[in-house]
């Protein structure tokens, strides 16, 4: 039986003549898009398992509704095939939990984008490559998903330039910006674990999303020590500027921690809440310190008052990932503090389903 569709039809005659029919409707992102033809966009439903009228979700600001079929249509011209779409469609619940705020990243001038972070079993089905160039878009699955959920937001919350997204300077990953942890290179607990909880017999098994209101990434590097203390100097250094030169606001700062340096706090007997246990001592600034940054004026008579980059080392999301050599490591900075928080969901999870 042919599954019931109600979005509407345009008739085209090939693919240049569908590029320019989408284009011409606003409805890409500027690059070449996949013509969501019946038959492709029933079949990421089928995948799924949803039906076309599921919701997905509603935006609270402006109460648009996200079906399962008008995600699926937009996941199709991203370029996604039916295996990609239940993370699609989880990374859309995750931005649509209260937590996340999904309006005010999304409409604000300050320019951030919706970071995405894979983990479990569903990263090896679709071939996520955690490794070399991670931040760069070079994997497949990343760019189509990532794109998917940016195409979502242009066309089902008209979350365009000079419309809904007011972003002043924006940064490249409003392209797209979607990593996996490479999670078979460290003994770490991953990241979509620690923040489900998961019990240990069940660690590495359930496949998750995280989403996170980001800036762009900030690379630094330390080839010059191995003590893991000097290591979280680097980092937190890399965080205190952020908060003199943008916004001292605490937040979700994601640290990406590629093999060279992990290998220094595995050495040490580290772990991820070590590292973001120093990282959170020594990321705060003091208000004063503004008036070294041309921000005098604002400091008034609080010079003394310090201010925390993360309300708690929770707050820190590390990532394993990235190619093996080099000292390198990514800091991203939050949007704007807590006005928007980490949101994680395991694929397939039903977060608004009532348990008996």
């Amino acid at each position: 039986m042919t599954m019931r569709l109600t979005s509407g039809r345009i008739s085209v005659d090939g693919f240049a003549e569908a590029q320019a029919a989408l284009h011409a409707r606003g409805w890409t992102d500027g690059l070449p898009v996949v013509p969501p033809t019946q038959e492709a966009v029933a079949a990421c439903l089928d995948w799924a398992m949803l039906s076309p009228d599921h919701l997905i979700g509603i935006e609270p600001v402006r109460a648009r509704a996200i079906t399962a079929e008008k995600a699926a249509v937009n996941a199709v011209m991203a370029g996604c095939s039916p295996q990609h779409f239940p993370v699609v469609v989880t990374a859309l619940t995750a931005m649509l939990q209260p937590e996340f705020g999904l309006h005010g990243p999304t409409a604000s001038t300050g320019g951030c984008a919706v970071m995405l972070i894979v983990n479990g079993p569903v990263r090896r089905e679709l071939a996520m490559d955690a490794t070399f160039s991670v931040l760069g878009g070079a994997d497949r699955s990343c760019a189509v998903i990532a794109r998917a959920v940016r195409l979502v937001l242009a066309n089902v919350l008209d979350v365009k330039p000079g419309g809904i997204d007011r972003a002043t300077l924006g940064h490249p990953g409003k392209l797209g910006y979607c990593i996996a942890e490479d999670e078979e290179a460290t003994s770490w607990v991953s990241l979509g674990d620690r923040r489900l909880s998961t019990v240990q017999a069940e660690r590495g098994q359930v496949s998750s999303v995280t989403a996170v209101a980001s800036m762009a990434p900030r690379q630094i590097m330390n080839e010059w020590t191995t003590d893991p203390t000097e290591l979280c100097e680097t980092v937190a250094a890399e965080i205190r500027a952020n908060q003199l030169h943008y916004s001292i606001w605490p937040g979700n700062y994601v640290v990406v921690l590629p093999p060279q340096l992990r290998a220094h706090f595995d050495a040490a007997g580290w772990t991820p809440d070590d590292i973001a246990g120093c990282v959170f001592e020594r990321a705060r600034v003091r208000r004063g310190d503004w008036a070294d940054v041309g921000k005098g004026a604002i400091v008034k008579d609080r010079a003394d008052q310090s201010y925390s980059a993360l309300e708690s080392p929770d707050d820190l999301l590390i990532v394993a990932a990235g190619g093996p050599a080099g000292g390198f490591a990514a800091v991203i900075p939050p949007w704007l503090g807590t006005r928007s928080h980490a949101s994680t969901v395991a694929v397939g999870a039903c977060v608004d389903c009532d348990v008996d």
